[in-house]
Parts: structure tokens; C-alpha cells; sequence
């Protein structure tokens, strides 16, 4: 039987929630491209963001009195969801660093697109024409924003293949992580994949510190704090949202989060998003929207397209859907 607490729909506070949320995420990558410019690496942020989120999220549950949440026979079940989802933040993060983050946001919305190639071909299950319309015209976006004529020829202005790829990367993880919290949920608390992933994810990012591990000042140290704080926050945002609405509700709140990039990617950076973004964006979106409609009209199955990763949030920011029992 699901340990997951009961709902209680309440949209417009679930909205609310959602876009609160979003806003810290964003700000959180923000920080940590300001961190990545002073010298810190993406193994050393990782590890400060994960380590910092367990005893803020341990705090806040013996506070509200649900420390129980947290008990689980499936340890083992989320150090394994933990080894992905690492590697996807250390994706996240590093596409954060390399990239403008208007398109580092843009390509995390490609995690549906990503679920539904892996649902079609490693699972053979049945994918209709609106979700394989979907696939191809988020695709179209990604080859506009990442312009591979410009990369195969060095052209001046050409964004770097690495932050590309780290960008993509997360969105391959994200959508595989998401048929892991297909399993976790039928028995977990959301609030527990999300402390537990920031557990063991701090645990393995630990084995990097001693090697790219530096000493900061006082300043590199709060950006630091500051990430974490962000990034539990916002956690516990898309947690709360999901208590009050449904995903069909709130999913649509996710793409704000490129207002956001782009916003702070100009007031701080001083970095518009390139034209090629402007272009291919609305097409991953439109993909992503389209994913989302088909998974709510068809909740009648389970989907990993389908289901709200909340613990994987971070990995990527995308419009990832919700996670049901199936219906009788």
C-alpha cells in the first residue's frame, strides 16, 4: 500500500507553490553560475548542495512533526536512484556553468522528450502520433538551439559542446531517473526520495572532495549556503505544490523558469538569450505541453512520461508529469 499522504486539491495555492519554486530553482542555478565564475567546480557544488540539503530537510520534518516519513525499507532502492540522479545534477550544474542560462534551462525541458524515446524503445511500449509529433518537434528545437553546423564549423559565437552536452546529458537522466521514482512512489513518501537522494547523492560526491575540494573566502562560502538553501526550498515548494493540485494543474508553471533564466541571465551576466533560442524554445515547450496533455488524457495508465519526479527536479528543471496508481 502507498504510504503517499492524500491530497487535498487547492489549484491556485498549488500555482503558487509552483511558481515560487521555479523562481528559487532558477535563482539557484544562478548562484551557482556566479560560483562557477570564481573558481568553484560542479564535483565540489554538488556535494555542498546535496550535504547541506539533509539537515535542512531533517530540520524541517522534526519541526512539522513528520520525521516518520523518512522511514524506509529501500535503502538500497535509493542509493541506486541517487547514482543517476547525481550524474544528472552534476550535468545540470555544469551546463549551469558553460552556458547562457536561458538555453541551459531550455534544454532541460527535453526530459519528456527523452522518456517518451525510452518508453517506445526499451520498453516497446505503444507511443501514439500526438506524442511521436511531440518527439519530432521538440527535436526540430533542440537542432535550431544548438545549431550543429555552427559547432561542426568553429564558428565565432558557437556555444561550447561540452555545456551542450552536459545540457542534453541531464535531460537524458532526468527521464531515466523517472522510471525509477515510477517504482519509489508506489511506496515512498515524495518528501523521502528527496532526502534520501540528497543523502547518498552527498555521500558520492564526497568521494571527488578530496580532489577538487578548495579553500574559499567568506564570500565563495555564502554563494555556497545560499545555493543549498535555494535549491532545498525549492524542493520542499514542488513538494507542498503537489499536496494541493494535481500536475495537470500546476505543470504548466514549470517553463517560467526560462522568464527567470533569461531575466537574471541579463540583470547579472549581462547575456541575452542567442537568437537561435529564441526560435527553438517555443518548440520544446509546445513538445513538452503536448506530452503532458496526451499523459492527462491517458492517466488511465502509468507512465514514467507521465510521472512528477519531484526528487529529480533539480537534475533538470522540466515539465515533468505525475505518478498515479492505476485506476480499477
Amino acid at each position: 500500500m502507498s504510504t503517499v499522504p492524500s491530497r487535498q486539491d487547492r489549484p491556485l495555492l498549488a500555482i503558487a507553490l509552483r511558481l515560487m519554486a521555479m523562481m528559487m530553482l532558477s535563482t539557484m542555478f544562478m548562484l551557482i553560475k556566479l560560483a562557477g565564475e570564481r573558481g568553484v567546480s560542479a564535483p565540489e557544488m554538488v556535494f555542498w548542495r546535496q550535504a547541506m540539503a539533509v539537515p535542512l530537510i531533517a530540520g524541517w520534518l522534526l519541526a512539522t512533526g513528520r520525521i516518520g516519513a523518512l522511514k524506509t525499507r529501500r535503502l538500497s532502492s535509493h542509493a541506486f536512484r541517487a547514482t543517476s540522479g547525481t550524474l544528472g545534477l552534476v550535468c545540470n550544474v555544469t551546463a549551469a556553468m558553460l552556458l547562457p542560462l536561458s538555453v541551459g534551462t531550455t534544454l532541460g525541458f527535453t526530459a519528456p522528450l527523452f522518456a517518451v524515446l525510452i518508453t517506445a524503445v526499451v520498453l516497446r511500449d505503444r507511443v501514439g502520433p500526438w506524442r511521436w509529433l511531440a518527439v519530432l518537434l521538440g527535436f526540430v528545437g533542440v537542432l535550431i538551439i544548438t545549431q550543429p553546423a555552427t559547432l561542426i564549423g568553429g564558428k565565432a559565437g558557437a556555444l561550447p559542446l561540452a555545456g551542450l552536452a552536459a545540457g542534453l546529458g541531464a535531460g537524458v537522466i532526468v527521464a531515466m531517473v523517472s522510471f525509477q521514482i515510477r517504482d519509489l512512489a508506489r511506496t515512498e513518501a515524495p518528501i523521502a526520495c528527496v532526502f534520501w537522494f540528497a543523502f547518498f547523492g552527498s555521500l558520492f560526491a564526497s568521494v571527488l572532495l578530496p580532489f577538487y575540494g578548495q579553500r574559499h573566502p567568506p564570500q565563495i562560502w555564502l554563494l555556497l549556503v545560499a545555493v543549498g538553501l535555494a535549491g532545498t526550498l525549492a524542493q520542499l515548494l514542488i513538494t507542498a505544490a503537489l499536496r494541493h493540485g494535481a500536475v495537470a494543474t500546476v505543470v504548466v508553471m514549470d517553463y517560467t523558469a526560462l522568464i527567470w533564466a533569461t531575466a537574471y541571465g541579463y540583470a547579472i551576466f549581462d547575456h541575452l538569450p542567442p537568437a537561435a533560442t529564441w526560435l527553438g524554445a517555443p518548440l520544446i515547450i509546445a513538445a513538452g505541453l503536448i506530452i503532458t496533455w496526451r499523459e492527462h488524457h491517458l492517466s488511465r495508465r502509468i507512465s514514467p512520461t507521465s510521472a512528477l519526479d519531484e526528487s529529480a527536479a533539480e537534475e533538470t528543471v522540466p515539465a515533468t508529469p505525475d505518478i498515479r496508481e492505476p485506476r480499477a
